[in-house]
């Protein structure tokens, strides 16, 4: 029988905007993007998600997003993969990327962009995602022995962003 395999898809957190010289690859977070990714961290471990990899476009904000919830969730920032391949990546790329991985990780948090992460999720589960905001993340399962066979097919367990909570009184926590 398969085991469970979970992936988290994790948009990164709100950048500055596009501006002069700054390439878009450069852009760093803005304030909301710096207090919204701990909190996205602190989410994912009062839902008892604690994955076991982490892999994040090379972006600023990327990365950024990617050291702030892995500092939320003790995972070691020397252990963060940074992978080219995830930089405004399609979703079959983000599927090739996850592939990769090695089967001994139950549990990655794959920190990207949109609209790869919103295509990805609703592929992946069949969901009717208009939008994954922001430091917005999808946690999905499926049971599968290896990343290569992950597919249509997994289940959506989680759908979460600072939006949501924002929209109920709870934007801090």
């Amino acid at each position: 029988m398969p085991a469970v395999k979970r992936i988290t898809l994790l948009r990164h957190a709100k950048a500055q905007p596009p501006a002069g010289e700054v390439a878009d690859r450069d852009r760093p977070l803005n304030d909301r993007g710096r207090q919204d990714a701990p909190r996205m961290g602190r989410r994912l471990v009062a839902a008892g998600i604690r994955p076991s990899l982490i892999v994040t476009s090379p972006a600023t904000r990327a990365l950024q997003t990617a050291r702030l919830v892995a500092r939320e969730i003790g995972y070691p920032l020397e252990f963060l993969q940074r992978e080219p391949d995830l930089y405004l990546a399609s979703p079959q790329e983000m599927l090739q990327v996850i592939a990769r991985q090695d089967n001994s990780f139950s549990d990655i948090l794959l920190c990207g962009h949109n609209p790869g992460i919103t295509e990805l999720a609703n592929q992946l589960t069949g969901a009717a995602i208009d939008n994954v905001p922001t430091c917005g993340m999808v946690v999905i399962e499926a049971e599968i022995t290896s990343w290569s066979r992950l597919g249509a097919g997994a289940r959506l367990s989680l759908f979460d962003s600072p939006k949501a909570h924002a929209l109920q009184g709870l934007r801090g926590d």
